[in-house]
């Protein structure tokens, strides 16, 4: 069976160690509000404020609202299309604007970054149908597939994932290359490290991943395709890219789809970073790593071609049933 690509990623030096240990007293400090509606405050105050260089407009694409943040020297014939993290529940641009303008930054293209509808006001599927409108908003402006990437971070990892799965099956064409950090792929939480990783993983518990995943699916069954793409079959995907911390509870959610991907033929890049939490790029300001993780994302979309071997072709699967519109 062909196997994901798996490229070796810097190692930590003693000033890594330090700057996590620093971030790890900081996230150890504080205790997650048992209210969802708190959780996005909380979730809210790690973000930082998006660097001054980069321009920042309000932007409604597909109906959906949202914000293009555009780096200097950005390429305007290419776009980037970020779906955040945060469970389905919290996550918006106060949280994640200023990564998502490091990405562009790295990439050196204007990133799309829509707040899509968040439960449990919004429960499945109204996460994917923004992504999908946000996507396909994308084409109708007269835009090249390829010239579109789509990135995601955690829950906006699977995000990406169900919306290749729902645009392929719905006849959209595939964007030119696709990116995932510390992607949430089971909501099932079948995956070995779902348990095994607990006690190391400082952002994650079962009993908040509990609490979203009640809220997203609203009694949608967690093996449904569109809502947990580990059950899906992603042929005909474009090439992917997924990066995941060693410390993390989602490790193996990160491992079992890129084998998927891999053997439904997809060209797949697996990094795999020591030491590191759940989406550490959030934490761009602090950590050397997560600068350098950012700088390899954007590396890997302006050429994704180049950046992992092409496996052999796989037989093709059966399409998903089309999620409910």
């Amino acid at each position: 069976m062909t196997a994901p690509h798996r490229p070796p990623v810097p190692g930590m030096d003693t000033v890594d160690e330090a700057e996590l240990a620093d971030l790890l007293d900081l996230l150890q400090a504080d205790d997650w509000p048992e209210d969802l509606f708190e959780g996005r405050e909380f979730y809210d105050r790690w973000g930082t404020p998006v660097s001054e260089d980069i321009k920042v407009s309000e932007a409604r694409v597909g109906g959906v609202p949202g914000f293009l943040l555009t780096p200097p020297e950005a390429d305007g014939d290419h776009v980037g299309l970020w779906l955040h993290g945060g469970g389905y529940v919290f996550g918006s641009q106060r949280s994640h604007g200023s990564m998502v303008g490091e990405a562009a930054r790295a990439a050196g293209i204007p990133f799309l970054h829509p707040q899509y509808r968040r439960a449990p006001e919004h429960a499945y599927p109204a996460a994917l149908e923004d992504a999908l409108s946000v996507y396909a908003g994308l084409l109708a402006e007269g835009r090249a597939p390829e010239s579109v990437v789509v990135a995601g971070d955690s829950a906006g990892g699977g995000l990406v994932l169900a919306l290749l799965l729902a645009a392929r099956d719905r006849g959209l064409p595939m964007p030119g290359a696709a990116a995932c950090v510390s992607p949430w792929t089971d909501l099932a939480g079948t995956g070995e490290t779902f348990a095994s990783k607990e006690a190391i993983d400082p952002l994650i518990t079962r009993s908040v991943v509990a609490d979203v995943q009640k809220a997203y699916l609203a009694g949608t069954a967690p093996e449904t395709p569109y809502a947990s793409p580990h059950y899906g079959d992603p042929y005909g995907f474009p090439p992917v890219l997924i990066q995941v911390g060693e410390r993390e509870m989602l490790h193996s959610d990160a491992e079992r789809f890129a084998a998927k991907l891999a053997a439904a033929g997809v060209p797949v890049r697996l990094e795999v970073w020591p030491g590191m939490v759940h989406v550490w790029h959030l934490h761009h300001t602090r950590l050397a790593k997560a600068r350098e993780a950012l700088a390899r994302l954007g590396a890997f979309l302006r050429a994704p071609a180049s950046a992992v071997p092409s496996p052999s072709p796989a037989p093709r699967g059966d399409a998903c049933t089309p999620a409910t519109r």
